[in-house]
């Protein structure tokens, strides 16, 4: 039995490996393929998130007696004075602090290099790093590499997120088409997929496409409600304690939270540096702030929106920010979760119905981590 098993799996195996090869050699048939999704998979993406963030919306305005049609018309006219709102208020200042920074950037990153060298010369850096010139030197050199190190980063990461959203007129051409229709039609989704299975099977596939369905839900409405929260704490507390750019940094800490698990802390850096060329007292003013959004992001407001459906566990999500970032930059972080999700929903789903042994599902969920 176990030999006829072992000849079965070699022998998949070996056929996957050789399919592989061959589509390897022929790859020029695909380029047309490759370039078509490289071209819709940002409207996509954001027109899925946007489904899911208003899906619940549209639900609510349905059950309360109105068509589905007008419930969508009646959001996007909603949507439209929001962004209309966004681009009166916040844009000018947004884009003010944007051209501020860039023209101030040299003379932050002197402020800096003083406020090191001041924290070198001080008392309670002795007490803790001992005396000696050779030593304080070493240690300031490393924090001035460390700090170019992050600032490369965040600047890398930003300009990833900005060509991300770089083709503005297919963006605005093709998201709101695309989301009318997931949102008219999103009730027809889910029984076609269950028409296109087999009979026997069509059962275990709308129990499977139902919880892909809430995983998403809880994942990608949970992050952009997050990332708003995050990012409106972050401005109230800066704006309170006077830190210089608090608009910029409060959005690029709401961006970088988009980063599971690791964001938030990515993106309290930039904050903490450009307070630190302040004084030392305004960079831990600064951390007590992102603290505490974080912390009220985290305990208070995302239970109530992630509920338990997305706990992934922590080692899982660095290796596959990890490769998903090398892979796919800015957008191989963005969907790694939800694709980690789909894809452990799809492989226990198949173990359980092809096969049926209770003694096969416990062997897979040492696997694969539980949610």
């Amino acid at each position: 039995m176990l030999e006829k098993r072992f000849f079965r799996i070699t022998l998949g195996t070996i056929m996957i490996l050789t399919i592989v090869f061959l589509l390897s050699k022929v790859s020029f048939i695909f380029n047309p393929f490759v370039t078509l999704f490289r071209i819709i998979i940002v409207p996509l993406t954001i027109s899925g998130f946007l489904y899911y963030l208003l899906r619940p919306v549209v639900g609510f305005l349905t059950n309360r007696k109105l068509n589905k049609i007008t419930s969508i018309l009646l959001i996007y006219l909603l949507f439209a004075g929001v962004i209309t709102l966004f681009l009166i208020v916040i844009l000018p200042p947004l884009q003010y602090q944007i051209s501020e920074f860039i023209n101030n950037l040299p003379k932050i990153i002197k402020e800096l290099q003083v406020q090191l060298d001041l924290l070198r010369d001080s008392k309670l850096f002795s007490y803790f790093v001992g005396e000696g010139k050779d030593v304080n030197t070493d240690l300031t050199k490393k924090l001035s590499d460390y700090v170019g190190t992050t600032f490369q980063f965040a600047t890398g990461y930003m300009s990833q997120v900005f060509s991300f959203l770089n083709d503005f007129i297919i963006i605005i051409g093709t998201v709101p088409i695309m989301l009318y229709y997931m949102l008219k039609d999103d009730d027809r989704v889910n029984p076609l997929l269950v028409n296109m299975l087999p009979v026997k099977y069509q059962e275990e596939g709308k129990e499977t496409i139902h919880e892909m369905d809430g995983a998403l839900k809880g994942f990608i409405a949970g992050r952009m409600l997050g990332a708003l929260f995050l990012g409106v704490l972050s401005f109230i507390g800066f704006a309170i304690i006077g830190l210089p750019y608090a608009l910029l940094l409060s959005v690029v800490g709401a961006l970088f939270s988009f980063i599971p698990y690791f964001g938030a802390l990515l993106g309290a850096i930039p904050s903490v540096i450009v307070a630190f060329t302040v004084s030392p007292s305004m960079a831990l003013w600064t951390i007590v702030v992102v603290v505490a959004a974080q912390q009220i992001e985290g305990n208070l407001i995302s239970p109530y929106i992630y509920g338990k459906t997305v706990s992934i566990h922590p080692l899982t999500t660095v290796i596959l920010l990890l490769i998903a970032g090398d892979f796919g930059g800015i957008l191989g972080l963005i969907l790694a979760i939800p694709a980690y999700l789909i894809a452990k929903i799809l492989i226990v789903q198949l173990y359980k119905t092809f096969y049926s042994n209770k003694k096969v599902e416990p062997e897979i969920e040492e696997i694969l981590p539980k949610s």
